[in-house]
């Protein structure tokens, strides 16, 4: 499962609205965090987010047996470890 921790502030929240569009990816609560997890890999395109470069690349507050493989301009990309 790969699953990431994005802090509950409202910069973060259309990060978590993208990747919440996805079919296989589920948005759960822990505590202040969202947490984003799915089966497989999870890809958000940063232009859809409508993030600045600064929230983008402050935005991950921790990773659950993953590992990011992509993290630019273009989009996060996050896979199973």
């Amino acid at each position: 499962m790969t699953a990431v921790l994005l802090l509950d502030v409202p910069e973060n929240r259309p990060i978590v609205a993208v990747a919440a569009e996805a079919a296989a990816v589920t948005v759960d609560r822990v505590g202040p965090y969202f947490k984003v997890s799915a089966p497989g890999p999870i890809v958000i395109d940063r232009r859809a987010t409508g993030c600045r470069h600064a929230v983008w690349y402050s935005s991950v507050a921790g990773l659950l047996h993953t590992k990011i493989t992509q993290w630019d301009k273009d989009a996060l990309r996050l896979e199973e470890r």
